[in-house]
């Protein structure tokens, strides 16, 4: 039988974190993942975008966790206890967290990533009226720029489709003005609607 499946069976083809049916796929749990069904959970795509930090998390939607602390899977418990830490400024998250028991070795798992050393918020990429900016989105430039190394001047409101985020840098993208690959500063830019 496919992992997926195995998953599916285990969870009752819900997200394991907050029963959501929708958009279910396997999550790998770091860093110890060795992509088994023990270091695995099925979990819906609202929840891995705020589990990667892709998204800021919605407080009022991870109410669930009071439920999904008690389950009997090591990696769900570990997906969970990064989670209330994270939420730990909410009252709610901590007394929960002070409730939740794991073992030595699984309290080691959730340490190791230190993911539970971090707060809710989320260093996203915002364009320069704080919209957020995702792969693939068109951006208008909101000011002339002169590319370095280039005789290039992208002038104010040219418009640079099918941007890619820089992972390391939020504040810098990459798109193609006049069929070269430039690096945009995120404040120069804003999220061209529709």
């Amino acid at each position: 039988m496919k992992l997926v499946d195995l998953l599916a069976a285990r969870s009752n083809n819900q997200c394991e974190i907050c029963t959501s049916t929708d958009g279910l796929k396997p999550y790998e749990v770091p860093p110890t993942s060795d992509g088994t069904i023990d270091d695995t959970i099925l979990i819906c795509e609202k929840c891995r975008l705020q589990l990667d930090k892709k998204e800021e998390l919605d407080t009022t939607r991870w109410n669930c966790l009071t439920t999904s602390m008690w389950s009997e899977v090591p990696a769900v418990q570990v997906v969970t206890w990064r989670l209330l830490n994270r939420l730990r400024n909410e009252s709610w998250a901590a007394e929960n967290l002070d409730m939740m028991y794991l073992s030595d070795e699984h309290l080691a798992w959730a340490k190791a990533t230190g993911d539970h050393e971090n707060d809710a918020s989320v260093e996203l990429h915002r364009d320069a009226n704080g919209h957020v900016l995702q792969h693939g989105d068109s951006v208008v430039l909101v000011k002339s720029l002169d590319v370095k190394g280039s005789t290039l001047n992208a002038k104010m409101g040219t418009v640079v489709r099918n941007i890619r985020l820089v992972e390391d840098n939020k504040e810098q993208i990459e798109g193609r003005v006049e069929g070269q690959l430039i690096v945009i500063l995120t404040k120069y830019v804003r999220r061209q609607n529709g």
